[in-house]
């Protein structure tokens, strides 16, 4: 097969600029890609507010590229300059970083406000200048959630007269249809593009506004999601976030594809962050990250109760007003441990911060983002919380499997195609699954957790058929392969 190139246009690239699972999904796909022969070329932009002592930005070894100009793309009025650095030769997937400091120098990856639209117009400019710069042809402009989403309209409206894009057709990936980059309509003219008419709707969610990802749901040649029970669930009013009437004409456009794992980057056998490494054969050093995880908690010690971890955003997408409602009862009766890390909404922050002001040897809350707090903990504890109410993929449930805590998840989008409920008499599932977005159904949820951690041989059973689990990229790379291919006409085979 002849090698494909493929322009990835993404917000996020881990380790280099990381909130969340997008970063490790564009990360793992682009490595696989690149390791099957493919030319792959990610832009994101070089967010210099992040770049301290430390921080992977800071240790990558950038250069000046001859794509550079002035933006066109106005802030405040202004139409300041930019250029784009990109990686050593030596570095496959090749990296390239819009720099524009007027654009990306805050403290955060995303600030808010206007400015966002006009921050994110740029990247899908420069990214397709890089290609007219490098007279690099793609088969495949991979654009990734909002932030991109402004590419497939500037493809489709260039590629007629730009023969760099003879060959190019655009891709979208949602990977959560709740962040859609909602603006005013008053900043249309000044985002660059000739015409912004296509940007503007009188249909819903919101009328007469910008809406990013809705222009690019329209203007894309292919639409994907991070897995198939998603893909159906975005055409239904209850998960389409207003986008669903559209997402239903363009169907035949939609297809859902499993995010994958990086196990080089994410396995317990390897993992240099953890205090000791175990694997599914030798799950000693388990116990190790368990009393490490005590201890740094400033929890009790509890050898007969399981301890429940939870690493995520502080969102109400991410079920915590469930975990907040029925977690509480299982500390209070001691009927297990918590340790709970992240950052977010204020109001969740600060009622997790008086639970474990509450009951500080029994629950622990870290309001951080920490990486390798977040690894510690998918090795020390017992179990794993996703209660999400609705999770179009979620990669910290498919840690957790590796990392051997049985994960507890609600029935919905990608938690329903990686978790299946544990069956003791059979031996088969890899966790709990609860199906009502209520506190009574994670309640049940974790009740079932509680009673098969007291019976060690279905334990150390369920453990297993976890730990054993493969959602390797060498498994699902191959469907966006099979995607581009047909989009480009080398493959006329469905994917």
């Amino acid at each position: 097969m002849d090698p494909l190139r493929i322009l990835m246009i993404t917000a996020e690239y881990a380790p280099i600029a990381k909130t969340g699972g997008l970063a490790d999904m564009v990360a793992g796909l682009c490595d696989r890609l690149s390791a099957s022969g493919h030319d792959v070329r990610v832009v994101i932009p070089r967010y210099r507010g992040l770049e301290g002592p430390g921080d992977p930005a800071a240790a990558m070894k950038l250069y000046a590229f001859a794509a550079s100009g002035i933006s066109p793309v106005a802030l405040n009025g202004t139409y300041p300059a930019y250029e784009i650095l990109c990686s050593s030769e030596d570095t496959r997937p090749e990296i390239y970083q819009l720099d524009a400091p007027d654009f990306f120098s805050g403290s955060t990856i995303y600030g808010g406000g206007n400015t966002e639209a006009l921050r994110f117009a740029l990247l899908s400019h420069a990214a397709l200048e890089l290609c007219r710069q490098l007279n690099w042809a793609p088969h495949i402009v991979h654009c990734h959630d909002w932030h991109a989403s402004l590419a497939p309209l500037l493809l489709k409206t260039q590629r007629p007269y730009e023969p760099v894009f003879g060959l190019a057709n655009s891709v979208l990936t949602i990977h959560n249809i709740g962040y859609q980059g909602v603006f005013t309509a008053a900043l249309a003219d000044e985002l660059g593009l000739v015409e912004t008419g296509a940007l503007i709707a009188d249909d819903e969610p919101v009328p007469q506004t910008l809406n990013f990802l809705r222009t690019g749901i329209a203007a894309a040649d292919a639409l994907t999601t991070v897995s198939p029970t998603h893909a159906s669930e975005i055409l239904t009013p209850a998960y389409g976030k207003g986008l669903d009437d559209l997402l239903r004409q363009r169907r035949n456009r939609l297809v859902g594809i499993l995010n994958g794992v990086d196990y080089s980057r994410w396995d317990p056998a390897s993992d240099h962050l953890l205090p000791h490494t175990y694997s599914v054969r030798d799950t000693g050093g388990k116990r190790v990250c368990r009393t490490e995880l005590i201890t740094r908690s400033g929890l009790s010690e509890a050898g007969n109760l399981p301890i429940l971890g939870m690493v995520s955003r502080l969102a109400a997408q991410k079920g915590i007003d469930l975990v907040l409602e029925a977690l509480p009862a299982f500390l209070r009766n001691n009927s297990c441990r918590a340790v709970i890390l992240g950052e977010g909404d204020k109001p969740y922050a600060d009622a997790l911060q008086e639970l474990a002001d509450e009951m500080p040897d029994r629950i622990a809350f870290i309001p951080a983002h920490s990486e390798a707090l977040a690894r510690l903990i998918f090795a020390g504890s017992d179990a794993f919380l996703v209660p999400s109410l609705y999770e179009p993929c979620g990669l910290t449930q498919m840690y957790a499997l590796r990392y051997g805590s049985v994960p507890i998840v609600r029935d919905t989008g990608g938690l329903h195609d990686t978790v299946s409920h544990f069956d003791p008499p059979s031996g088969t599932g890899t966790g709990s699954v609860f199906r009502d977005a209520d506190s009574g159904g994670l309640g049940w949820a974790i009740s079932e957790v509680l009673a098969w951690y007291q019976q060690p041989s279905a334990w150390q059973r369920l453990r297993h058929n976890g730990m054993t689990q493969d959602f390797s990229w060498t498994h699902q790379a191959p469907h966006y392969l099979a995607l581009y291919r047909r989009l480009s006409g080398l493959d006329p085979e469905p994917a």
